[in-house]
Formats: C-alpha cells, structure tokens, sequence
C-alpha cells in the first residue's frame, strides 16, 4: 500500500507526505514546521514517525520550515552534494543520506531520481516505488529531458508542475524579466508544457494526475484543467482522477 496527501502546493509553500505500510516520508517543506504539524494531525500522522525528507531543490518554498522541524524531529535528509552545500548555507547541523546514483531506497520504498531544469543548481524530482506501485513527483523545472520519458510512462500517479498560463503570463502585471525567467528552460512548466508531457506519458496503468505549483497570478484551475483535458482528449487519452494541489491547503489521502 501506498498514499499521497499533498500538504501544501505554490509559491507560498510546498510540502507532500508519502506513506507506505513501513514508513512516512516527505518531499520538501517549504511551509512552517506548525502548520506540517496541523495537516500531519488531520491525516492522523504523527509528525516523529516522519523517518526522511527528500528535498528537490533549495528555494525558500521549499525549505522554509525545515530547520525548524528537522531541530525537533530529526528525521533523515536524502540529498545530493549540491543541494548538500546549499543546505549548509541555511541549516548548520543535520543528520542526512547522500545519495550519488540516481537510485537509492527508503525503507520499501525504492526513489529513482529525475534530473530538473530550474534556476537553482541540483534541482531534481523524484519517481517513488513501493511493490507495483509508483508516483512520479515532478515540479519547478523549465523541461523535462525526453531522456527520462521512457522511465516515467505508465506510472500510477503523476504530481506534476502546471505553474502558469501562457497567455495570462505574458498580460500580466510581471515584469519582463521575470516573465523571460519563468518561460525560460530553467523556469517552470506551463499548463501546456505539463499536458503534453502527461499525454506522452501516461498509460493504462495510470489512476492519478495531480496538477501542482500553479501560479497565483498567472493561471487558474479551470484554465489548468481544461488545458489538459483538451490535450488528452486530442490523443484518445483519459484519466480517471485529475486533481489540483492548492496552496495552503491539503488533499485528502490518495491512494496510489
């Protein structure tokens, strides 16, 4: 058995629980260490069996509470050496994994490790397997090599960045640099960079999409979803649960 419950999803703050039949395990937490505790309460998680914390890159909405709950609760870090050394800069002691291959485990779950493309130096996102099941888990990237498209089709449930509309993006009030930034190869994914991505990847196998990381100012959950229902239907693809991660607010279990 394995279930997701994203915690908190944007700008604001990222923070997803997975948990299996023989551990719990966060990906970033990019919220403050007290509202990890509420949303872990509500799931009736309690926050000391958090054995590890995958970190995909070291922008502040994605580490904001960490020194703080990792001071308390002392789980694990998995990271790389670059994401080691950025830490460093923000918390001065911690007990961690380093992990040099793009494979590794956690207790039952086996992490394979997708290289992401964003404007802080050993970015990276991560496919979780535990027995026959698999969650890809994928934000804050310009592109995804087709490299990895092989490794990351027909998997049970895609969290993937669905950050801004184009459109919106560039009619909005950012300026330009910002906008150039956020459409580059190390920005983010636009609704329809995410939607052809899954309608590559996706398979018969797959129960799950959950759009995450979407811009405030820039996009919509109807926009985002109606981007990608109008994609799969254009290649006869369907998937049966499509769902939206909000900011500071979280789903309820999903199981995978």
């Amino acid at each position: 058995m394995m279930k997701l419950a994203v915690l908190s999803s944007g700008s604001k703050g990222n923070c997803a629980l997975i948990q299996t039949d023989n551990t719990k395990v966060l990906i970033d937490l990019g919220v403050t260490k007290s509202y990890v505790e509420e949303k872990l309460e509500e799931l009736e998680v309690d926050p000391r069996e958090i054995k590890a914390i995958l970190i995909t890159h070291t922008h502040v909405d994605h580490i904001q509470g960490l020194k703080v709950f990792l001071k308390k609760y002392h789980p694990k870090l998995y990271v790389n050496k670059v994401i080691l050394s950025l830490l460093y800069e923000y918390i001065d002691d911690f007990d961690y994994v380093l992990y040099e291959t793009s494979n590794f485990t956690i207790d039952d779950i086996d992490v394979d490790v997708i290289k992401t493309s964003h404007d802080v130096k050993g970015s990276v996102g991560f496919i979780l397997n535990n027995k026959d099941k698999s969650i890809v888990y994928i934000t804050d990237t310009g592109y995804i090599n087709n490299k990895y498209f092989q490794k990351l089709s027909n998997r049970n449930l895609y969290l993937l960045e669905s950050n801004h509309d184009t459109q919106m993006l560039m009619n909005g009030r950012y300026p330009f640099h910002l906008k150039k930034r956020i459409l580059s190869d190390k920005g983010h994914l636009s609704n329809m960079d995410a939607s052809y991505y899954l309608s590559e990847w996706i398979g018969n196998d797959t129960k799950t999409i959950i759009l995450a990381h979407l811009s405030d100012d820039n996009n919509t959950y109807e926009i985002a979803l109606s981007t990608l229902n109008e994609v799969l239907s254009s290649k006869n693809k369907k998937v049966k649960n499509i769902l939206i991660a909000k900011q500071k607010q979280r789903t309820d279990w999903i199981e995978v």
